[in-house]
């Protein structure tokens, strides 16, 4: 009959084992595997908000230069941002910003 460790619970193996899980090379090495891929994870996210983010600055500064051009030709606001397709709150933004 083979014993199949799936069903004990960490107190149980601890007991088998005469030692808790920590103490086990297996243990280190899911715990070692387990760090690397949060890490991985945490990157990976954290670099896509970097990106979105840094987005979103260079869309901002760019509205800051060409909204008040846009302004000074006529366009009203609502025209910039239909014309530049952007939000309305990001062209008053810019505008707020000279």
């Amino acid at each position: 009959m083979t014993t199949s460790f799936r069903k004990f619970c960490c107190e149980e193996v601890k007991t088998m084992l005469g030692m808790s899980l920590e103490e086990t090379r297996v243990y280190r090495e899911a715990k070692a595997e387990a760090w690397k891929e949060a890490w991985k994870q945490g990157w990976k996210e954290g670099w896509k908000q970097g990106w979105k983010e840094g987005r979103e600055e260079r869309k901002a500064e760019m509205l800051k230069v060409i909204v008040p051009l846009l302004l000074k030709t006529g366009m009203n606001i609502e025209q910039i941002a239909q014309q530049l397709n952007v939000d309305l709150e990001s062209v008053r933004f810019a505008t707020q910003q000279n």
